[in-house]
């Protein structure tokens, strides 16, 4: 009975809607100062040394290299770009949206931020235009979950550090599926777009002209993810070195070649990078003794030995885990339940001999689904509030996105070189 008490407190902080760092905390302290007698000593040591990794030096890094481009201008360029190439289109600001989505998520690396940004960018002028308010919050909703794939994802380097899988491998995996989902979304926005008769954003196709100025406007940006790429591939960085070129080359870019980032924002840069980096980092830790208590338990076991009897091949198994992790997104962080659970199941996925590329990608797609899955989804809950729309109605809109992007993630599913095929022909 007392081995279940953490995971009872633990649904009920949840329910309540306490901070997870904190609730993950809360949880196991007084089973392991009550129950199972460990000295706290120990839990606290347990508690820091998840931070002793220089791996782990990339995701400050890279929040900051995400911060510094809010502020930088590259999103105006990248803005422009994606209207050249398909502002001409039947509902021409909706595959903006999209387009943008998979441009930025090589700079943001982050679903929430990309949707926030975009609702401050593009939403008012969508509905200005006139677009449906539920449809512009729905395609921003969508779209930013290919920032959680396209490098640099955050959720991709915690899964490496959590299993011991090549970053750089992880990393560009993410393209392949990335490119999926912006074109499977974009191909439902083309359909509803004619349905509902929006209308483009150009008169008429940007020519080759114009086209060619807008990539050289946007190159500096383009640059960065073959940068980060190329670099890690040929053994020039490491991945957390990696994030601190990143995040020098934003600087640059923003201050000496667009000329738009003011030497005076970069306390608040640094500001926001700190608070979002202390975030993740206090999920690590708390997940960290979290994982400790389950170890002690042997939880981890006991689910490998539930899988065993019916999980019997790796298909079974991945379609278990992606129903799993769908549940798990409703309510969690993404990075977050990739802490906790990665862990856990990534041995079991070892043994049935699934490649852990594939396993970390399946994952990483299952959580960020998860954050758009009503009735819990955390992206929808960010989204409402910023456009003071009725979520009833954006739950109604978001159905038919939700169904593309759980066809792809079923097609990584049962086709692992969607996942594999990029990072075997780079690293062989």
């Amino acid at each position: 009975m007392m081995a279940i008490i953490p995971l009872i407190i633990l649904l009920i902080l949840f329910i309540i809607g306490f901070p997870i760092g904190f609730a993950l905390m809360l949880c196991v302290i007084p089973y392991f100062a009550w129950a199972a007698g460990i000295p706290m000593d120990v839990v606290i040591q347990r508690f820091v040394s998840s931070t002793e990794s220089t791996s782990l030096l990339a995701i400050p890094f890279f929040i900051t290299a995400g911060s510094i481009m809010n502020y930088s201008g590259i999103t105006e360029k990248l803005l422009d770009l994606c209207d050249l190439l398909v502002g001409h289109v039947q509902g021409g600001l909706g595959h903006v949206n999209i387009l943008l989505s998979a441009m930025m998520g090589g700079l943001s690396g982050s679903c929430a931020a990309d949707a926030a940004q975009e609702c401050k960018i593009l939403v008012p002028e969508m509905v200005k235009k006139g677009y449906d308010k539920p449809f512009c919050a729905t395609v921003t909703a969508a779209s930013s979950l290919i920032t959680c794939i396209i490098p640099p994802s955050i959720g991709l380097v915690v899964y490496a550090y959590c299993t011991d899988t090549s970053v750089g491998k992880m990393l560009a995996a993410g393209y392949m599926p990335g490119i999926l989902m912006t074109l499977g979304l974009m191909l439902l926005v083309a359909f509803l777009a004619r349905k509902r008769n929006y209308p483009p954003s150009r008169d008429k196709h940007a020519d080759s002209k114009e086209i060619i100025h807008g990539i050289g406007a946007a190159l500096w940006a383009l640059g960065l993810p073959v940068i980060l790429i190329v670099g890690l591939r040929c053994g020039i960085f490491s991945a957390a070195e990696g994030g601190a070129i990143v995040a020098v080359y934003a600087l640059f870019v923003g201050t000496v070649v667009y000329r738009k980032l003011p030497l005076s924002k970069l306390p608040e840069i640094m500001q926001d990078a700190v608070r979002s980096t202390c975030s993740v980092m206090l999920v690590m830790c708390a997940a960290n003794i979290f994982s400790y208590y389950l170890s002690w338990e042997s939880i981890p076991q006991k689910i490998s030995k539930f899988l065993a009897v019916y999980a019997t091949n790796p298909t079974v198994f991945l379609l278990m885990v992606t129903l799993l992790f769908l549940i798990i997104g409703m309510f969690m962080d993404g990075t977050t339940a990739m802490i906790i659970m990665a862990p856990i199941f990534g041995p079991i996925a070892k043994n049935l001999g699934i490649d852990m590329v594939h396993f970390g990608v399946v994952l990483v797609v299952n959580c960020a689904i998860g954050a758009i899955t009503p009735p819990f989804g955390v992206v929808i809950y960010l989204i409402a509030p910023m456009l003071k729309m009725k979520v009833d109605d954006f739950i109604r809109e978001l159905m038919p996105f939700i169904g593309v992007l759980l066809a792809i993630l079923l097609l990584m599913v049962f086709w692992p070189e969607i996942c594999t095929w990029i990072p075997n022909l780079i690293y062989g």
